[in-house]
């Protein structure tokens, strides 16, 4: 009988990917890797009354606290429910407000997913749950953002057609909006989206997207909204279509996006005219960016998922820094088992990247994983990184989350700390197996907010631990954060050209000497606030 069932099952997946396919028109380019695709295979899940609670997990390593978001109305744990890939916005108007979206599973048992979301007003002390975007509507792949005022924005991918759409929440994340009409963000597969932050660009306000043009709600791989993601351009090709990564907007307005071909190949990619609400967005700078390995599929530690995207951040401080761009990845080195947080860096607005730079400092050994690897770059300039890591266990599978961060731009990097207790990565498997795709940290002046999915939890009905989402803050050695030190440039050979390719191999390696003890702060106490009114929406039609 399973036999059967896997055989049937496996039919299933193929027919989806070949109607798919002939459905947008186009195939996995020749090469890649095969998309770890959302699909839209189980129907939503039972009403459950939850009548099994437990205490939320507040979860302490030295001095950091990881408080669960995913809880109940009155605070508790929902036992048998799962949550992962979660992706968090700050105000930056008020650090207390702070909201996370999630993969939410209202039952393990089964593989429907729908856009969960939590927030807090008392900077991450006190979580509240009030439910999910649309009741009983299949989504997947959440990216929340602000704009500099404290304006969340939440875009969420419709797994059955594969659009997206926005939706928007001016009290903290609290309640949230449809935005953009209902799918109305083009969108597709592993999609992410950013703000222009800056009010002297031209595109300030501006919102950006892109994702897998291959498996996508129409064609093209990238999307431009002029309106806040009230409406959205027609989508246009990427070169290269890259896949698997994030985009940031630097100072003077222009676009970068960070992407590659699943495989090890990464690439930077500039637009300077996406700003110019008058014309359509090209791309006019593709540099290729040495990563020192490959992106993973189907690694041990997330069997069903990656071991990590590819993150591009922009320094906006204004200082010695501003305007660099980051670039991080978890990757395999060649010929490699596990994974290391690689870094790379460009001072001359993505023309040259520097060569890879390993964050984690323990021994090589290609057995660990490091992965989940992401990062923030703080107003004053800091980068800040954390990952999930096996480091310390003996299986090379139970994982802790650690933290490092720059102050030169990258140059140099803190010891690493672990700011997590262990936990088993390969438990609480809502059937897809594994624990999402990606965590995310959002930097301010003294440190990062960070939410991660770990499990923490014990079910004893089922014997195992449940994934759940937490809410760490992370900060540098004691006190104030130093003020970011001035370096040189690295020089970078081969210099990048404007469109095809080019590759630069500038090497910035140095040993960072503080250690980072990080001190908790206190924080106030939360006022309750009511949940939002549930708004019914008819759901979209099943794709053919």
């Amino acid at each position: 009988m399973r036999s059967s069932t896997a055989a049937a099952n496996l039919f299933i997946f193929v027919a989806s990917i070949l109607s798919l396919s002939t459905a947008s028109g186009q195939t996995a380019p020749a090469g890649r890797f095969q998309e770890p695709l959302e699909r839209y295979e189980m129907q939503p899940a039972p009403l459950i009354y939850r009548l099994e609670t437990s205490p939320r997990m507040i979860s302490q390593y030295g001095p950091f606290v990881s408080y669960q978001a995913n809880v109940d109305a009155q605070g508790n744990n929902i036992v048998g429910d799962a949550a992962n890939e979660p992706s968090i916005s700050v105000d930056p108007t008020d650090g207390n407000k702070v909201a996370i979206g999630w993969r939410q599973f209202d039952t393990w048992q089964s593989d429907f997913r729908q856009s969960g979301y939590g927030y807090t007003t008392d900077a991450g002390v006190t979580w509240h749950f009030p439910g999910v975007l649309e009741n009983q509507v299949f989504r997947s792949d959440p990216v929340t953002n602000s704009d500099e005022t404290g304006t969340f924005f939440y875009l969420s991918l419709l797994v059955n057609n594969f659009c997206g759409d926005i939706w928007r929440s001016t009290n903290g994340g609290q309640t949230w909006a449809l935005r953009s009409p209902n799918g109305g963000a083009h969108s597709g597969d592993k999609e992410w989206f950013t703000v222009d932050r800056t009010p002297t660009s031209m595109g300030h306000g501006f919102q950006y997207q892109f994702w897998t043009e291959f498996f996508a709600c129409e064609f093209g791989g990238f999307s431009r909204s002029t309106d806040d993601g009230a409406t959205w351009q027609s989508p246009i090709s990427i070169p290269n279509a890259p896949q698997w990564g994030t985009l940031d907007v630097a100072s003077n307005g222009n676009l970068f996006i960070g992407g590659g071909d699943s495989g090890s190949s990464f690439w930077c990619i500039r637009s300077t005219n996406a700003q110019n609400p008058a014309v359509t967005p090209t791309f006019d700078q593709i540099t290729t960016v040495n990563m020192g390995g490959s992106l993973v599929y189907g690694g041990t530690v997330n069997p069903g998922g990656l071991a990590g995207q590819i993150f591009l951040a922009v320094d906006r401080s204004g200082g010695p820094t501003n305007n660099n761009i980051y670039m991080v990845a978890s990757v395999s080195p060649f010929g490699g088992n596990g994974t290391d947080v690689m870094f790379s860096r460009s001072t001359d607005g993505g023309l040259t990247f520097s060569a890879p730079h390993r964050i984690n400092d323990d021994p090589i050994n290609s057995n660990k994983w490091h992965w989940f690897g992401t990062i923030g770059v703080a107003p004053n300039g800091r980068i800040d990184s954390v990952w999930n890591d096996s480091r310390n266990a003996a299986n090379n599978l139970d994982s802790q989350l650690f933290y490092s961060y720059s102050t030169d731009g990258g140059v140099t990097w803190a010891p690493n700390v672990p700011v997590s207790n262990s936990f088993n990565p390969l438990e609480g498997w809502p059937i897809q197996q594994k624990i999402g795709d990606y965590i995310t940290i959002v930097s301010d002046n003294t440190g990062g907010d960070v939410a991660y999915s770990a499990t923490f939890n014990f079910n004893p009905s089922r014997g195992q631990h449940e994934q759940d989402v937490y809410y760490v803050r992370v900060s540098p050695t004691g006190g104030p954060t130093p003020t970011p030190t001035p370096i040189a440039s690295p020089t970078p050979t081969p210099t990048a050209t404007a469109i095809p390719t080019a590759t630069a191999t500038a090497t910035a390696t140095a040993t960072a000497t503080a250690t980072p003890t990080p001190t908790s702060t206190p924080r106030p106490t939360p006022t309750p606030r009511g949940g939002p009114t549930p708004r019914g929406r008819p759901s979209p039609p099943p794709r053919p």
